[in-house]
């Protein structure tokens, strides 16, 4: 079993930053993706950005030259930057760790990001 908790959601002004944070714990060990996910209200959940164990980085057009998603391997811990926020990247924010090769994923509970324009 993998745990994941997120922190680091609110609220901010349209152009501004906030940094969301996932800390992993239990059986994390293996080649895995890590990766941010999000859903707002009436929408389906949508890849973020993604990393690998080894390092690649996968964005959403969307959010391409705005956020930047990094992962410290020693302590297991998931970061997404986010700056020039818009009011429709308001939505729940969710980490998400998986591993192909032995056929896991887990889920964050959540962390809400609210971008008041």
């Amino acid at each position: 079993q993998v745990q994941l908790v997120e922190s680091g959601g609110g609220l901010v002004q349209a152009g501004g930053s906030l940094r969301l944070s996932c800390a992993a714990s239990g059986s994390t060990f293996g080649p895995n993706t890590m990766g941010w996910y999000r859903q707002a209200p009436g929408k389906q959940r949508e890849l973020v950005a993604n990393i690998t164990s080894g390092g690649t980085t996968n964005y959403a057009d969307s959010v391409k030259g705005r956020f930047t998603i990094s992962r410290d391997g020693r302590k297991n811990v998931l970061y997404l930057q986010m700056n020039s926020l818009k009011p429709e990247d308001t939505a729940v924010y969710y980490c998400n760790f998986r591993r192909v090769w032995r056929g896991d994923a887990y889920w964050g509970q959540g962390t809400q990001v609210t971008v008041d324009s």
